[in-house]
């Protein structure tokens, strides 16, 4: 059986694109697997660098097919932001009640979006992802779910910005929604199966 890992420690984000894969007859290890690896950094300025990067040094460094995403949220309001940056949106502000990361984010998104009717709330989730083998080939697909952004944090079954973002089609957030209903929105979801159409001649071709 051959191996694939998936280039990241988010969990969330791992059982996402493991749903996904599980018709296939592939072992699936993650970074968790690879204590020896160091953190990535996601040095590009876009999500298809940042996408590669990750998927590049994991694929040589395991010398398996590693699959990895780098996603974000775009606000129109704050032109684009938080972009390329979403992970990280807010590491400039303090925290003194130590909240998690993705806690710290959604208070500093709500906060700049605060004087902001819903019809200005409008936004963009994207994803890219890069499948890539230790020979140095690769390929690429992104996805894409319009919404808006909630005036509150809602729901429990996400990361990230899902309890903030609303899809087009839904009264919910992403993190109101069962896992089976997101993937009916999901950006991922939509990258993950332009990916799949692309992998056969990719995967063969070994």
């Amino acid at each position: 059986m051959d191996t694939l890992v998936i280039a990241s420690h988010n969990l969330g984000k791992v059982q996402e694109i493991k749903r996904f894969l599980s018709p296939n007859s592939l072992k699936i290890l993650t970074l968790n697997d690879f204590k020896e690896l160091s953190e990535i950094q996601e040095t590009g300025d876009t999500f298809k660098k940042n996408a590669l990067i990750k998927a590049q040094i994991t694929s040589q460094h395991t010398k398996c097919i590693a699959i990895a995403d780098d996603s974000g949220l775009q606000v129109d309001a704050l032109h684009g932001a938080p972009g390329v940056y979403s992970a990280r949106y807010a590491s400039d502000i303090p925290n003194p009640n130590n909240n998690s990361k993705d806690s710290q984010n959604i208070i500093k998104l709500l906060n700049e979006l605060k004087n902001e009717p819903k019809e200005t709330r409008t936004a963009n989730f994207h994803s890219t992802i890069v499948a890539y083998k230790p020979n140095g080939a690769y390929i690429i697909a992104s996805g894409n779910v319009k919404g808006y952004i909630s005036f509150s944090a809602k729901g429990t079954n996400g990361f990230g910005y899902d309890p903030i973002f609303i899809p087009q089609g839904s009264k919910k957030t992403f993190a109101e929604l069962s896992s089976k209903e997101k993937q009916t929105y999901s950006h991922r979801t939509k990258a993950l199966k332009q990916l799949f159409k692309l992998w056969p001649n990719f995967y063969l071709n070994m």
